[in-house]
């Protein structure tokens, strides 16, 4: 399960690409739009921009912005930024790779081969999920509920 913080880091990471070609957006009215905490999303946007997926103007017209266009920024990106590493034991990570110390063979030992076939799967599809791939999924999404939503007589 992602945290609270994850799942607010996507939603501004989300908004700040719909608003990509606008210019920097204010914390002010991230927090407002997306019912995010403003001193926790002041966290959460400091370290999206410590590592390098977001960008800041300070002064007037000044903000957040996304570093890159969002078909260039993945879900995978941001969750290990939020979260660490995706695998859920340290033996199949690929970032922070760790013995485990009461396995005695990683070769024969089944739990990691699951929790491997886990973490591969996890991550072919979150850094196969681009910001646009999400804001396309919306718009999809919005126009299948205005369709449902015609009960034209």
């Amino acid at each position: 399960m992602i945290s609270k913080k994850t799942k607010y880091a996507l939603k501004a990471l989300v908004f700040l690409a719909r608003h990509y070609d606008r210019g920097p957006i204010l914390i002010a009215d991230l927090a407002r739009e997306e019912a995010i905490p403003k001193k926790f999303l002041e966290a959460i946007l400091v370290a999206l921009k410590n590592n390098g997926v977001l960008q800041s103007k300070k002064g007037k017209g000044g903000g957040y912005y996304l570093s890159r266009h969002p078909n260039s920024i993945t879900f995978g990106q941001a969750i290990r930024i939020m979260e660490g590493p995706i695998a859920l034991v340290p033996c199949v990570s690929e970032t922070s790779y760790a013995k485990c110390t009461e396995c005695g063979s990683e070769l024969t030992c089944g739990i990691r081969a699951v929790m491997k076939e886990v973490r591969d799967a996890t991550a072919k599809i979150l850094d196969g999920t681009t910001l646009a791939d999400v804001l396309e999924r919306i718009a999809n999404a919005e126009q299948a509920q205005r369709g449902a939503l015609d009960f034209s007589i």
